[in-house]
């Protein structure tokens, strides 16, 4: 009893200085998710696009989701205009960024941490096939576009499609061949309107939720995969030893290859 009359107005008193904190904290926090980064990032590029873009001649079309055939596509921007198609896959990132464009995955390096991130040219060359295919398009006239946002540098020789900040305005600008008729332009614009899913927070989810599957799906696969051999990893029990009867994943090659995975 005593305790609780000592801690209580502590307490209160702790909450009325430092209560600010709190939700202060919780805002850094959301702000640093990456799906405000990703939003922010967007936010960036649709504003250069609309800064330094005539938009009778280019069209701006933002967070284009597309079915498939087994689930959705979402593709950060699509621009349309006399000079071609140009789909853009948006990157905001910090720190070092190391790629080739024949690599399965990137680098990315802050200070002493470094992570792996699939190569984004790939990423969007899927997008390209599915907006080709979806509105029956000529694909010489489709333009791979990745622009990295942020406070993120180069430290590999990157293609001249792979861009950061406003870069990629000059990468638009610089196609100066008219591939596009207005009527063509017309027609892609209707055609991607009436394609797309409604843009909405529910189809967000839903295309965040397939990508989830997805990820996991893999997640799994690798799981099942011996890392250093590629063969069927098998449960197995432990017989002797400390702790006799602990189950683990080990590779069906033993014993020529020994590795063992804990069970999750």
């Amino acid at each position: 009893m005593l305790a609780t009359s000592i801690i209580t107005p502590v307490f209160v008193q702790f909450t009325s200085i430092f209560g600010w904190a709190i939700p202060l904290l919780l805002l850094i926090a959301f702000l640093k998710t990456r799906f405000v980064k990703g939003v922010f990032g967007e936010f960036q590029v649709n504003w250069a696009a609309r800064r330094f873009l005539d938009k009778n001649v280019y069209h701006l079309f933002k967070n284009v989701t597309l079915p498939t055939t087994n689930g959705t596509t979402q593709i950060d921007h699509v621009i349309v205009s006399k000079y071609g198609i140009f789909v853009i896959e948006t990157k905001n990132m910090k720190g070092w960024i190391f790629g080739d464009p024949n690599q399965k995955t990137w680098t990315q390096t802050i200070y002493r941490h470094t992570s792996k991130f699939h190569n984004p040219l790939r990423q969007n060359h899927t997008h390209m096939q599915i907006l080709q295919s979806a509105l029956g398009l000529d694909p010489s006239k489709i333009f791979s576009l990745v622009v990295f946002v942020g406070d993120s540098t180069f430290k590999t020789s990157m293609p001249d499609n792979v861009v950061s900040g406003r870069g990629y305005i000059r990468f638009i600008k610089n196609k100066k061949q008219v591939v596009l008729s207005d009527s063509e332009i017309r027609s892609i614009c209707e055609r991607i309107q009436s394609a797309r899913l409604k843009p909405s927070l529910k189809t967000h989810i839903r295309h965040v939720r397939y990508v989830k599957s997805i990820v996991d799906g893999k997640k799994w696969k690798n799981n099942q995969t011996c890392p250093k051999c590629g063969k069927a990893m098998v449960l197995r029990t432990t017989r002797n030893g400390d702790t006799p009867g602990k189950t683990f994943m080990g590779c069906s090659g033993f014993p020529r290859c020994r590795t063992i995975k804990p069970m999750a």
